[in-house]
């Protein structure tokens, strides 16, 4: 019905026109004083007329709409429509190119950030080493540190990548501990530093998951259960139905923010406290659970803790 009206809009003008002579055409019969049926037959005729041919124009109508619809360009019917198509021919062109240059510019900044975030790693790297051969607070929260600088970094080839044509994606089963276990190592000094305990007994768990994007995930939320808790601990567990918890009893995450924690740059509440939160690494996290197949979610209580929820479990994709 839509396509009809829009039909009947296209040819308002005609069907005036068409109105108009028959009109006329009639006047002119009743005005000579003719008989009922010499004017009614002419009219009948002519409006025969009218309606075969606006059947005919209505068909190749639909016709061209169908063409357009399968994104197919219809041959010019006049020299109107060809220059339209000529103008759209030169903005898909136009556009073409400005996609090309956006492509190339984007290119040549991930290849400048990833050649950054290798030359800063150096001494990173260096300065941790140094940290090592010292075992007081100190160091401790000197490494704490490192470790924050080195995950902005992180984040910043990790938010590049992600809308990169070429993500290196390597998908194959892995032991979830070997990813969990490196994690847990890399905030081993924050944990001593903060006095906090660790409750954690291997899955034995084997995921299909890419091993690097998985590690980034969970070395975020371990992250953020460290420098949110500074009572209590943290526990990693595979609760009965095989879904990965990680559960701290820190400052818990008020109910009105929970709704929006994945949303790009939101920090809430413990944001606006914590003035050093980017409000990027739950996004992050969300952005590849979605790429890998898995699922996050998260339950806060304020004042008692959060779980950060990983559903690592296999599903069906379909594929022989």
């Amino acid at each position: 019905m839509s396509l009809f009206n829009s039909y009947l809009r296209s040819r308002i003008k005609a069907i005036a026109v068409c109105i108009a002579v028959i009109c006329i055409f009639s006047a002119s019969y009743l005005l000579f004083d003719m008989p009922v049926i010499v004017t009614l037959y002419p009219l009948a005729l002519s409006l025969l007329i009218c309606i075969g041919a606006a059947a005919f124009d209505f068909g190749a109508y639909c016709m061209r709409h169908n063409e357009l619809a399968q994104n197919e360009r219809p041959v010019p019917a006049d020299q109107i429509e060809s220059d339209y198509q000529k103008i759209i021919a030169d903005l898909e062109d136009e556009a073409e190119r400005s996609a090309q240059r956006a492509s190339e510019k984007f290119s040549d900044m991930v290849e400048y950030y990833t050649i950054w975030a290798h030359q800063i790693k150096t001494p990173i790297a260096a300065m941790r080493l140094t940290l090592q051969s010292e075992d007081t607070e100190t160091a401790r929260r000197l490494s704490g540190d490192l470790n924050r600088i080195e995950e902005y970094v992180e984040m910043v080839l990790t938010y590049l990548r992600l809308d990169s044509d070429d993500t290196d994606y390597l998908i194959r089963e892995y032991d979830l501990d070997e990813i969990i276990k490196p994690a847990v190592r890399k905030f081993a000094r924050e944990f001593i530093l903060k006095k906090l305990s660790l409750d954690y007994a291997p899955t034995g768990y084997t995921v299909l998951t890419d091993e690097k994007w998985l590690s980034f995930v969970i070395e975020q939320i371990i992250s953020n259960a460290v420098k949110y808790t500074s009572e209590g601990g943290v526990k990693i567990y595979m609760d009965e139905t095989g879904v990965l918890c990680i559960r701290d009893t820190g400052i818990g995450i008020c109910a009105e923010d929970l709704p929006r924690i994945f949303e790009n740059g939101y920090t809430g509440f413990n944001g606006r406290e914590d003035k050093r939160a980017s409000g990027i690494g739950l996004y992050l996290c969300r952005r590849i659970t979605d790429n890998l197949g898995h699922g996050i979610s998260v339950e806060s209580v304020p004042g008692e803790g959060t779980t950060v929820r990983l559903d690592l479990r296999k599903h069906d994709l379909g594929v022989e």
